[in-house]
């Protein structure tokens, strides 16, 4: 049975070093995401806020992909390639990021309004975030995945949206995902336990629709929810303690 990676003190700093480039790099693309600006414009950015701090992008190479950023618009729910595409004013953007320092990769998303949002996408927004907030604060030592995914959905259903079943949070540490996945759906003391020292990315994917299919675009990496409902993303990086977790990004 597949067990849990578990860090040493020493590569636990490494997650916070790792961490905080990556929560510093979307703190500075966040109020960049305005309309007229590019998708491939903030990906730019953020691999040269990156390397200036002494980090590399994880992504970039994983499997093939080519860019730093995930750039997921409107319905697109993950792994948006960057490219052309133009921001309008009452779009929502999901910036999903992952950062290398020296070998310890950490893994991080938030979603921003561009301009005036409808109250729908800003409801979707501020819940999603309390799902993963919700995610974050079920965590314990010797806890349950579970648990994380219970709170999760909870928060998600209660404010009248929809988890994406399909996809989950993980483990990272050396790779970008490892055992175990964190779904977003599921039910408290179950799933994979989660020891001392273990890290995981907590990741509520969400729709405002009531359908979690999705469709793979001509890309062959950008999912897209098939009935076109707004979608929203926000993730952390944690490290489990004796009685709760540690946000490094």
């Amino acid at each position: 049975m597949p067990q849990c990676q578990i860090f040493t003190a020493a590569e636990i700093d490494l997650f916070r070093k790792s961490g905080a480039i990556l929560r510093g790099c979307l703190e500075y693309l966040a109020p960049k995401a305005v309309a007229g600006s590019t998708t491939l414009e903030l990906d730019r950015l953020a691999e040269e806020f990156i390397r200036s701090k002494g980090g590399l992008p994880a992504f970039k190479g994983y499997k093939g992909f080519e860019h730093t950023l995930c750039t997921s618009v409107n319905e697109e729910v993950v792994h948006g390639i960057p490219g052309k595409r133009v921001l309008q004013d009452g779009d929502i953007i999901s910036l999903d990021c992952g950062v290398v320092y020296e070998g310890i990769i950490t893994d991080a998303c938030l979603s921003v309004g561009v301009g005036t949002i409808s109250p729908e996408a800003a409801k979707l927004l501020e819940v999603t975030k309390k799902a993963l907030d919700a995610g974050v604060a079920a965590v314990r030592g010797g806890g349950r995945t579970g648990d994380i995914s219970a709170a999760v959905q909870r928060v998600v259903e209660s404010g009248g949206f929809t988890c994406v079943s399909a996809l989950t949070g993980h483990g990272l540490g050396y790779t970008v995902h490892q055992y175990p996945d964190v779904p977003n759906i599921g039910k408290a003391g179950t799933g994979a336990m989660l020891p001392v020292g273990t890290a995981i990315a907590i990741e509520p994917i969400v729709t405002a629709g009531t359908d979690d299919d999705l469709s793979m675009g001509d890309d062959g990496w950008t999912l897209s929810m098939k009935d076109g409902a707004l979608s929203a993303h926000f993730e952390h990086t944690i490290v489990v303690t004796e009685k709760g977790c540690e946000v490094v990004a």
